[in-house]
This record gives C-alpha cells, sequence and structure tokens, in this order.
C-alpha cells in the first residue's frame, strides 16, 4: 500500500520534461520546439502534471506562463533529478558490462598525482569507467550522484566512511629570482616577504610559522583557489607560496621552484578517500578503494 500511495507522485518522464523545459525557457512555444512536440501537446502534458500533482505550478498570463512559488522550488529539484537520470543513462549506455565510478576529485591531487597513475587501474580493471569531477569541499553524498571523493582535512566527513591515503609535507617556494630580490635566511624573514595563500587552507600560514617558533599578528597576501596557480603566481615571482613537495616535484626538479627557507613540515591534515557506507560494497568502488590505498602507501614508502 505504501508504494501504491506513493506512486500517485511518481509523474510521468514526458511531464516533468515538458514541465522542466517550459519552466527554463518561460515559453510553451519554445518548450515544444525543443522537444519536437506541439504546443498543445506540452500544455496537455503540463496541465495533466497539475492534476496529479493537486498544484499549480504556472500563472497563466495571455501569451506567458510564469511560475508560481511552488513551481519554482519544483522547477530546481525536477531539473537536477533529470540531469542525475540523464548522467546515469549515459554511464550505462557506455559502460554496459561493467561498472562506473563517479569520483569527486581535488584539481592539482588528480591532475599531479592521480591521473598519472589511473593507467594502471584501469588495466587491472578493465570493466570499470571512471568519470572525474572536481569539488574543492566536503558535500552531501546523498545529494550528488557521486560514488567517491579526494579528501584531504581532518578524518571527519558527515555521513561518510574514510580510508586513510597519505600524509604531506609542504615547503614554502618561490622563484630562484624571487629569493634574491629577498634577504631571506630564516623563518622569521618570510613576514617581510610576499605570501600566497590557499583559499581552501586559510590558516595554513599561521601553522608553519607557530610551528617554526615564529611570533606574528596578521598574515595577508594573495589569494587563490587551486595550488596550480598558486605554484605559477610563485613561478612567476608574485611571492612564495606553501606547497605540497610531492605535488610539485617537476617545477623542483627543473629548478622554477626553490625552498625559500629550507624548513619543510608535515601537514596537521591528511588525504582520505570519502565514500558513503551503502556505497562500501560496490564493486567499482571497492576495487578503486584497495588500489589507491595501495598506491598511496607505495608512494609514502619510496
Amino acid at each position: 500500500m505504501i508504494m501504491l500511495g506513493s506512486r500517485r507522485f511518481l509523474p510521468s518522464i514526458s511531464h516533468l520534461a515538458a514541465f522542466e523545459a517550459v519552466a527554463r525557457t518561460g515559453s510553451v512555444t519554445a518548450a515544444a520546439r525543443e522537444l519536437d512536440l506541439t504546443q498543445s501537446a506540452v500544455s496537455r502534458q503540463v496541465s495533466a502534471l497539475e492534476e496529479q500533482l493537486g498544484v499549480e505550478l504556472f500563472l497563466r498570463e495571455r501569451q506567458t506562463m510564469r511560475l508560481t512559488l511552488a513551481g519554482d522550488s519544483y522547477a530546481r529539484e525536477i531539473r537536477e533529478a533529470l540531469r542525475r537520470i540523464s548522467s546515469a543513462s549515459l554511464n550505462l549506455r557506455a559502460n554496459p558490462h561493467g561498472g562506473t565510478l563517479n569520483l569527486a576529485i581535488l584539481p592539482t591531487f588528480g591532475t599531479r598525482w592521480l591521473a598519472p597513475r589511473l593507467g594502471r587501474f584501469l588495466t587491472a580493471n578493465p570493466g570499470v569507467t571512471i568519470n572525474l569531477v572536481t569539488r574543492l569541499s566536503p558535500f552531501d553524498f546523498r545529494l550528488d550522484s557521486i560514488d567517491a571523493a579526494i579528501h584531504f582535512g581532518h578524518p571527519h566527513w558527515p555521513g561518510a566512511e574514510l580510508a586513510f591515503l597519505m600524509s604531506e609535507r609542504t615547503v614554502p617556494a618561490c622563484s630562484p629570482d624571487f629569493l634574491k630580490r629577498y634577504a631571506i635566511a630564516k623563518p622569521q624573514d618570510l613576514l617581510a616577504a610576499p605570501l600566497l595563500h590557499l583559499t581552501t587552507r586559510p590558516d595554513a600560514w599561521e601553522q608553519w610559522f607557530a610551528g617554526n617558533g615564529v611570533s606574528f599578528e596578521n598574515v595577508h597576501g594573495m589569494l587563490f583557489d587551486q595550488f596550480a596557480t598558486a605554484a605559477q603566481a610563485a613561478i612567476a615571482g608574485l611571492g612564495i607560496a606553501l606547497l605540497p613537495t610531492f605535488l610539485m616535484q617537476e617545477e623542483i626538479r627543473r629548478g622554477d621552484l626553490v625552498a625559500a627557507v629550507d624548513c619543510e613540515m608535515e601537514s596537521r591534515e591528511r588525504y582520505y578517500l570519502a565514500f558513503p557506507p551503502e556505497r562500501a560494497d560496490y564493486a567499482p568502488l571497492a576495487a578503486f578503494r584497495d588500489w589507491i590505498v595501495a598506491e598511496a602507501a607505495a608512494g609514502q614508502a619510496a
């Protein structure tokens, strides 16, 4: 009885698609053109949806249709639901005999550390397709079509399990020319130089100065949302960036970046793979979890 009752409020995809198109375009004519239907067919589907729900979704004014407050809220949720259905269908079509893993990554970690290694995972798991999306902060797995995410921080993500991957060491890095322009001999000297900050790690410099016994009042400087852009700014001589050594090995090897002072420090936070508990036994996720944990351990031991 519960299932039958709930199905009363499960409209057909065609009704929902017609409603979403009219809501987005603000026009039955435009929606009909997009859906390759007649205007009357679109109008009938929208009216049928309103009748099924028992709620007025549009205010009809002459030749225009304007969303009601209830219609506007409903349109936002339906649009996301249709997007997720479309994404699931595309994933199934792309890999009908295997599994798909939707993985949220941190941009620089994904491009510098993960991407060069992914080929080994895909070779060992030929039936798995991995889709990568960028997420800079924790999110609710229940509201997103993501199976797992790379997390940097403390071992806490509401509603998720965490598998430890690795720690990191950071170094204050700048260009060789920048180092020549500033008389930097000890950690205290960095307070007189331009410092580059990452928005996702707002207290990183404070932690570094405190860890090196340097007293300070305020630490200001340019803000960046990714390590890659902060590193490029440092290479261009705009300041000193506090960068993870394992992500900047190539720039350091080439000499594009040098340590402003020889004071590496281990970050308080760590890298983890986060995933919802109910997906823990999903085969592509389980395979990826085992693989990335082993890869990270091998990298830390090297």
